[in-house]
């Protein structure tokens, strides 16, 4: 992406944006032909300019589901940056935008349960998305391990009260990740007896 591009993204400037258009009609098609690229969208994530990631959603969807070169879409830019009202915008638009899967597999929702919950994203994710507590990592991981892994007993209060919904549950607890554990083998291996 050249500076310029880079500095209309971060700076929000949707009028901006469109005289580029106007100059190339094609613009945007570049960052859809490269497989792992940042495109305005991820930019925009990451400073929180709302407005212009919103008028970009519309514009290419497709955005939203791309990695860029460090394996990460631009909801979870905006997680990392902790732009609560940007992750609830882009749920409005894609409530399965919780499910993409960045570097190592890990989706927006594990990276709420290695590092907290970040002003209640967690339940707002489950209830858009409930059978995204299902996804695992490619070390087979689900959301269960992690939070037991950081310690995030706020968390896995949530979790397990979701899973108790739903005909999974003891599926869910049950799960092993790629070394034979399952969140209760992590949490007595830690010796973490709330957990």
């Amino acid at each position: 992406m050249d500076q310029s591009f880079r500095t209309i993204s971060r700076s929000g400037d949707v009028s901006e944006l469109y005289r580029l258009i106007q100059r190339d009609g094609n613009i945007l098609r570049h960052f859809d032909e490269v497989e792992f690229i940042e495109t305005p969208l991820h930019v925009a994530a990451d400073a929180g300019c709302i407005g212009f990631a919103m008028e970009m959603m519309k514009l290419k969807p497709s955005f939203a589901r791309k990695l860029n070169q460090q394996g990460l879409s631009p909801i979870h830019l905006a997680l990392e940056k902790g732009h609560k009202e940007m992750v609830l915008r882009f749920l409005e638009i894609d409530k399965y935008l919780v499910r993409v899967r960045g570097k190592n597999g890990e989706t927006p929702l594990h990276y709420i349960c290695k590092v907290g919950n970040h002003a209640i994203l967690l339940d707002r994710f489950l209830k858009a998305c409930p059978d995204c507590i299902r996804d695992v990592t490619t070390e087979n991981r689900s959301a269960l391990h992690i939070a037991t892994e950081n310690n995030r007993l706020d968390v896995l209060q949530v979790l397990i009260r979701t899973l108790k919904k739903n005909n999974y549950y003891w599926e869910e607890l049950n799960r092993m990740d790629e070394h034979g554990n399952t969140a209760l083998h992590i949490a007595a291996s830690n010796n973490q007896t709330q957990v």
